[in-house]
């Protein structure tokens, strides 16, 4: 075969990228994104944690920079960039995200309310207590196996031993390649009588799982309202948990109420209180409530604390209602207890979790007590030698004088081989041929120091061997026995919950679902005003009446007229749409208050859009309104045709490419008897309003002059059959009568000034 020669092999290219994207998809669930239902660690936790122990770094040693840590776990096991690590381990030292936190940071570690950790070159970290008892202790006896790290210079474990279930405990948060996981936190204690109560009946139901596990124990507190929900939700492992924030009342200055919010929501941590906040006040500014005086976040280090301030008479059971129907303070926790189980993805249910962990935790005890057992017995031959060994020591020193090599005296040790050795005498020489210690043994011996034939320390020799028969016992025992297992991995759970365990922090309950309300508005009249800005506000009756004069000559009240509170307002611009606004949604304020900007009520663009015609909206659905635009088109529409409820944008018209809206007036047949028509080239035609035909809002209209070529309509004038009005026309005096009627569709007619 020509060496020049290669193999091509065909395929087709859509099975090559479906091939590598499930490569993808499966590298970042299993090496980044979803936690291992063993340890519940993410590989980035797992192996910060690893090194933060490779590091020294234990509970009663000085704290170490963390950048020193992330840079150790980066270069060593994480080549994946310094920020996703620092991340991971800032969330394992935040207590309001972990049920247990895992290290124990020292410093700017940010806060429940959003504020980030401070640069990892400030802060310092070091390993919690818990964390080196339950996941780290037993690291060096052979419980777990290592895999070589990401370039082979360094071995790294490929799950820690970690002895509680930590995927409950701490619950889990992670997005990978089409799927994800939320796995809520739960108590140490509960989850660790539910494992034992498992352990000692592997036939227990969810149910009876549950007898110890509640629900889910959120480190911010709260309440969970549907308890009926999560025996479901533990079946499958997958639902909602309905959780509120907890709220006390107490009494305020000048006999004022405050409601006191001292839990949040977990769902509420980070910008979610002051999003909280934010909802407040537009509760307060869109008058869902006028009972709020106040808010304010006086959270410090000892905890929670949004203090809102509310009026003597305010039904508090309500607001507390409107809080949870309106904000976030009633939230759902989406459910998905996706894990690494065997290796693949999976979602699991209570039982399944605990029943995986518990496995692992007989895999973990079998490898250590086989690991112990193996030292132990070792020990135990060493031990039993050298004992044998003080009893004949002038026999094995005559030995080694007599010998020649270390080689010589082993053989004779071990086989009692007298070869090459010279004795003082026959007889010991036929005592030294008895000889038959093991070569562990002959080595112990000849490394023995003389200090050990003291008569004190033989003593202690053989008591230690005492305790290593003792061991050696336990250790058959538990490996032998189901029931010795059993006892001593309830044993180990028992002292970690006795000596970490936290009393409950979330309360689980049936709670009806919040109902709010709305005490009923007292329907007044107002005006609505407006500046050519768009900032809108409402005036009341009193306040117009006494500044009529002002308002009608000021700039700043262009748009004016009477309205009812519990009304709306139709806004419509030249782009063809129709905005609408509640008049509650506006505020009521002095005369010489700015207002609020259109904009934020509704989809009004001041960029691209101007105002055309603005009126109340009972007004404008009992009215048929004339619309004009710039390209001469012109109809009726029958104003209930925006009689909508549910809509706050309508489409007002269709407009021609290039076209807008110029004018919409609401027809008057006592005085809108012909129409005059403008052009900016100066053409003017003026014709009968019955020529102008009733349409409906999706139409473009009928053409009501020719134009010229690039010409657009300037001015529209509305008048009745002896209208002696006067314009002002390129700076003279011109009465519209001047203008000859004549039929609608026409040019008009050049007016030369």
């Amino acid at each position: 075969m020509n060496t020049d020669e290669k193999n091509i092999i065909d395929s087709e290219y859509s099975d090559i990228m479906q091939k590598s994207y499930i490569d993808y998809a499966m590298s970042v669930i299993i090496s980044r994104a979803i936690p291992d239902v063993r340890d519940g660690l993410k590989p980035v936790q797992r192996r910060t944690l690893y090194d933060m122990s490779e590091l020294g770094l234990r509970s009663d040693r000085p704290y170490r920079k963390c950048a020193r840590i992330v840079g150790d776990t980066m270069g060593k096991y994480h080549p994946h960039g310094d920020s996703s690590i620092y991340e991971a381990l800032v969330v394992m030292a935040q207590d309001f995200k972990k049920g247990k936190t895992l290290v124990d940071g020292h410093g700017n570690f940010g806060s429940i309310e959003g504020d980030g950790a401070a640069a990892m070159r400030y802060t310092e970290a070091r390993l919690e207590a818990f964390t080196e008892e339950a996941f780290l202790k037993d690291l060096d006896k052979n419980t777990v196996d290592f895999v070589p790290n990401f370039d082979e210079t360094e071995k790294e474990p490929e799950v820690l031993p970690v002895k509680i279930p930590n995927f409950l405990v701490n619950g889990s948060e992670g997005i990978a390649v089409g799927m994800a996981t939320s796995t809520p936190p739960h108590n140490l204690k509960e989850v660790i009588e539910a494992e034992k109560a498992y352990i000692s009946d592997p036939d227990i139901t969810t149910e009876g799982l549950m007898e110890y596990i509640k629900g889910p124990d959120f480190p911010t507190g709260g309440i969970i309202t549907n308890a009926s929900e999560l025996p479901e939700i533990y079946e499958s492992g997958t639902g909602k948990v309905k959780i509120r924030g907890r709220i006390q009342e107490e009494k305020g200055r000048n006999g004022r109420k405050l409601l006191v919010v001292t839990e949040i929501p977990y769902t509420m941590t980070g910008s979610g209180i002051g999003k909280f906040m934010s909802d407040v006040i537009d509760l307060v500014e869109s008058r869902k409530t006028t009972d709020i005086i106040d808010i304010s976040n006086q959270s410090s280090k000892e905890g929670i604390r949004i203090v809102i301030e509310c009026k003597r008479e305010a039904d508090t059971e309500n607001l507390k209602n409107l809080l949870y129907s309106k904000t976030k303070l009633e939230d759902t926790f989406g459910v998905n207890m996706l894990s690494v189980h065997d290796g693949r993805p999976k979602t699991m249910g209570l039982k399944e979790i605990i029943s995986a962990h518990t496995a692992f935790l007989y895999e973990l005890n079998t490898r250590k007590y086989t690991d112990l057992l193996e030292k132990e017995t070792a020990k135990s031959e060493i031990q039993e030698g050298l004992i044998k060994a003080c009893d004949l020591i002038d026999l094995i020193v005559e030995t080694l004088r007599g010998s020649k090599d270390r080689q010589t005296v082993i053989r004779c040790l071990t086989t009692g081989d007298t070869t090459g050795i010279n004795f003082r005498s026959r007889l010991s020489e036929k005592e030294a041929a008895n000889f038959n210690f093991t070569l562990n043994q002959a080595n112990a011996i000849l490394d023995m120091r003389l200090a050990k034939l003291i008569g004190l320390e033989l003593e202690a020799l053989i008591k230690e061997h005492d305790a290593t028969l003792k061991a050696i016992a336990e250790y058959k025992d538990i490996l032998e026995k189901p029931a010795s297992m059993r006892r001593r991995i309830r044993a180990d759970l028992d002292e970690i919950g006795s000596r970490y365990a936290m009393e409950r922090r979330t309360d689980i309950t049936d709670a009806q679902t919040a109902v709010f309300t709305e005490k009923p508005i007292e329907e007044m009249d107002v005006y609505f005003v407006m500046d050519r800005f768009g900032y809108a506000r409402t005036i009341d009756c009193a306040t117009f009446e006494r500044n009529k004069e002002t308002i009608e000559s000021d700039e700043a009240f262009r748009y004016v007229f009477l309205t009812k509170n519990t009304g709306r307002v139709g806004i419509f611009t030249n782009t063809g749409v129709l905005h609408i606004i509640r008049v509650m949604d506006l505020p009521l304020t002095k005369l010489r208050d700015k207002g609020i900007p259109i904009d934020n009520l509704s989809k009004f663009d001041s960029s691209k859009e101007n105002f055309i015609y603005i009126d109340d909206m009972d007004r404008i659905v009992a009215s048929r309104l004339i619309f004009i635009t710039k390209k001469a088109m012109m109809k009726f529409v029958d104003g209930a045709e925006f009689d909508v409820m549910t809509k706050r944008t309508v489409g007002a018209t269709s407009l021609g490419a290039g076209d807008e809206l110029h004018m919409i007036k609401a027809y008057d047949e006592e005085v809108d008897r012909q129409v005059l028509l403008q052009t900016e080239g100066g053409f003017f035609i003026r014709f009968a309003i019955s020529e102008i035909p009733e349409k409906k809002k999706g139409a473009v209209g009928v053409r009501a002059m020719k134009l010229q070529d690039g010409d657009r309509i300037e001015a529209v004038y509305y008048m009745n059959f002896a209208d002696e009005r006067v314009i002002e026309y390129k700076g003279r005096q011109m009465p519209l009568t001047h203008v000859k009627l004549s039929k609608r569709d026409g040019k008009g007619t050049k007016v030369r000034v």
